[in-house]
């Protein structure tokens, strides 16, 4: 696995909204791949891949967005106080650093507060830069952050920020670099702002208007300690996703990556996630609508700075979609 492109990935700054950064990285890895190359008006990537048959017109998405946060007020003695962009959990960041778009860094706390055992709620919380005053203060309001998660190979685990979605990226640049031909025209994209709504993927299915799209994301575990019941593990293969919160995986889509799967004979697992959903959500309704899938990336505590995946679920999921891709439907 090419841990030195897994770790531009994942330090690059990008939060929603703001993944000029993350797709200045992306671009240039890619572009030796593409037989036409764009960038949408909402700043989604698009690498076009044509086909050598009478194949399917094909969307493949991964976004580059990772959730952050936003200066929202700063007080008198230089403390910053923010809100989330995208789904922050409180919890996740007490102790945590955030890193701003200027390169401040600073330690993120909680208040003290009457009764110390109920949740923080965002509002409870602050950041200190290290400033003396509102003056001093490096950060601006409407400043946006990232937090702070350096990328540590534990064994076959991979432990990093924002594997929500860089995963999801590494794997469509690997699917490109070792894709030879396929029978279909193929669109690889790297969307934007899925983390706030799934805007990107929205506006590009609908320029693209694909017969099949596919989301490649992370999706939780039922592995870890008093976990909601769920068939998805560590190590045990990539997901094929059954339903989400926000859709119904098509059956076509399903099937296509099951019988991938089978084919190239990769351990897979078939995937129920009951909170959360993935660009496939969005791109299935452009126009007259889209049959839409997902195959997702096994991850431990998602929307943390700890993100947490298995090295064999990635190099099965891009095993995977290339025989998909190689296959005529």
């Amino acid at each position: 696995m090419n841990l030195q492109l897994l770790e531009q990935l994942t330090q690059t700054f990008g939060p929603s909204g703001y993944e000029d950064e993350i797709r200045a990285v992306i671009r240039p890895i890619v572009e030796p791949f593409a037989d036409e190359i764009r960038v949408d008006p909402l700043g989604s990537l698009v690498v076009h891949r044509k086909g050598t048959g009478e194949g399917k017109k094909i969307a493949l998405a991964a976004h580059m967005d990772e959730i952050g946060l936003m200066a929202t007020y700063i007080e008198e003695k230089g403390y910053v106080r923010f809100t989330s962009i995208g789904g922050v959990r409180p919890v996740n960041c007490i102790g945590g650093r955030a890193r701003f778009a200027n390169g401040t860094t600073g330690v993120i706390h909680v208040e003290r507060r009457d009764d110390a055992t109920a949740m923080p709620e965002l509002r409870h919380l602050y950041i200190d830069v290290g400033a003396t005053s509102r003056a001093d203060c490096p950060v601006a309001v409407g400043d946006p952050g990232q937090f702070v998660g350096p990328l540590v190979r534990q064994g076959q685990r991979l432990i990093s920020k924002t594997m929500d979605d860089r995963i999801g990226c590494y794997v469509l640049i690997e699917v490109l670099r070792q894709l030879t031909d396929s029978p279909h025209d193929l669109y690889f994209v790297f969307s934007t702002q899925e983390e706030i709504g799934l805007a990107g993927a929205r506006t590009t299915a609908f320029r693209i208007d694909p017969d099949i799209a596919i989301s490649i994301d992370v999706t939780g575990t039922g592995d870890t300690p008093k976990a909601l019941p769920m068939a998805v593990e560590l190590g045990k293969g990539p997901a094929i996703k059954v339903k989400d919160s926000g859709m119904i995986a098509h059956p076509l889509v399903r099937d296509m990556l099951v019988a991938a799967a089978q084919k190239v004979g990769v351990p897979y697992q078939m995937e129920i996630l009951v909170g959360g959903s993935t660009d496939a959500a969005a791109m299935q309704l452009v126009r007259s609508g889209v049959p839409s899938g997902c195959l997702s990336i096994p991850c431990r505590f998602v929307h943390s700075p700890s993100e947490m995946v298995d090295e064999t679920d990635v190099e099965h999921a891009i095993a995977l979609l290339l025989t998909a891709l190689q296959t005529t439907l």
